[in-house]
C-alpha cells in the first residue's frame, strides 16, 4: 500500500528531512533533563509501537518466511539502535543544528556505498558535492583560540559515525526492499529488532536507569520517536521509489530545517557565522551529488 502513494520521491525525502530535524528539537529538549541512553530506547519503542498499531490493517505476516527479511532484521540491530545512541550524544555535546549538520555527510557514505557495492559511477557533481560536504565538516572542527570551546573536538565523531551508519543502512535497505517490496515491513523489522536490543541492554542494568515518567522529558523523546518513525517511512518509501544518490542527499538537507527550527520557533540555539557558513556549504553540495 505505502510503495506506490502517488508522492514524488523527492517531495517524500524532504518531508524525511523535515521530520528528523523537528525530532532532533524534540530530543535536545528531552536529553537536557534524562539520561541519553534510556531516552533512545524510549525514542525507538515509540516508533516501533506506532508501527505495530498498524500492523492489523498494513502487516503481511508471509514476508517474515523470506530469507530477505533477515536483511532487515541486520540492519535493525545497528539502525536505529546504535545510530540513534550516536545521535542523541551528539545532540547533548553540540546541539541539533551541528549534529544535523555533519549527519549530512551521509551523501559520502551512500556515493561509496553505490559505487563500491552497486557498481555506481562517481561523477564530478558528486565528487565536487563530496568535497564540499567535507570542507563543511573542515571549517565546523577549527578552533578560535580566543573563544572557549563549549564541545570536545572528538564530539564531530558522533554525528559522522551516526551518518555512515544510516548511509550504509539506507542501501541496504533498498536491497532488501528488491526481495519484500514493503517499505512498511522494512521500517517494522528495523525499528522491533532496534527496540528490543535497546530495551533488553535497559534492563540489564536494573534500577540505575530508571524512567522519570513525573517529568516532561520521557515524552519529549515519545513525541520524537512518532516524528522519526515517519520520517523513516518516508524515506524508505523515496527509496522503493527512487535512487540512492538522488534521495539521500535531499534528506541530508535537515540541518536547513534544524536551523529555522532552532531561530524562528525553539529560539534556544546560538549560530555564529562559521555555523551558518558551514550549514550553507552543505546544502549547494548534496545538491551537486543528486545532479551528479
Amino acid at each position: 500500500m505505502f510503495s506506490d502513494i502517488g508522492i514524488p520521491p523527492y517531495a517524500l525525502a524532504l518531508l524525511s528531512g523535515f521530520l528528523f530535524a523537528l525530532g532532533g528539537q524534540f530530543q535536545n529538549i528531552g536529553v537536557q533533563h534524562m539520561e541519553a541512553r534510556t531516552g533512545t530506547m524510549l525514542t525507538i519503542g515509540s516508533s516501533a509501537f506506532c508501527y505495530w498499531l498498524a500492523a492489523p490493517a498494513m502487516l503481511n505476516p508471509e514476508y517474515f518466511l523470506y530469507p530477505a527479511a533477515l536483511i532487515f532484521v541486520a540492519i535493525g540491530f545497528v539502525r536505529p539502535a546504535l545510530s540513534a545512541n550516536l545521535s542523541v550524544a551528539a545532540i547533548r555535546h553540540i546541539g541539533p543544528t551541528l549534529t544535523t549538520t555533519l549527519a549530512a555527510t551521509s551523501p559520502l557514505f551512500g556515493a561509496a556505498f553505490g559505487i563500491l557495492i552497486l557498481g555506481e559511477v562517481l561523477t564530478w557533481q558528486i565528487a565536487l558535492g563530496t568535497f564540499g560536504i567535507l570542507c563543511a565538516v573542515l571549517i565546523l572542527s577549527r578552533r578560535n583560540k580566543k573563544i572557549p570551546a563549549s564541545w570536545p573536538l572528538w564530539a564531530l565523531a558522533l554525528p559522522v559515525g551516526a551518518a555512515m551508519i544510516r548511509s550504509f543502512g539506507h542501501g541496504f535497505t533498498k536491497i532488501g526492499m528488491e526481495y519484500i517490496p514493503d517499505p512498511y515491513f522494512a521500517s517494522l523489522v528495523g525499528f522491533t529488532v532496534s527496540f528490543l536490543l535497546t530495551s533488553t541492554l535497559h534492563l540489564s542494568k536494573g534500577g540505575r536507569t530508571r524512567v522519570p515518567f513525573r517529568t516532561p522529558a520521557p515524552y519529549w523523546f515519545l513525541a520524537a520517536g512518532l516524528l522519526f518513525g515517519s520520517a523513516i517511512l518516508s524515506l524508505n518509501i523515496a527509496l522503493y521509489n527512487g535512487s540512492i544518490v538522488t534521495v539521500v542527499p535531499i534528506v541530508a538537507a535537515s540541518p536547513i530545517f534544524s536551523m529555522l527550527l532552532s531561530i524562528i520557533i525553539f529560539r534556544r540555539e546560538y549560530l555564529n557565522l562559521r555555523i551558518a557558513v558551514a550549514v550553507f556549504m552543505v546544502v549547494p553540495s548534496v545538491i551537486l551529488i543528486a545532479l551528479g
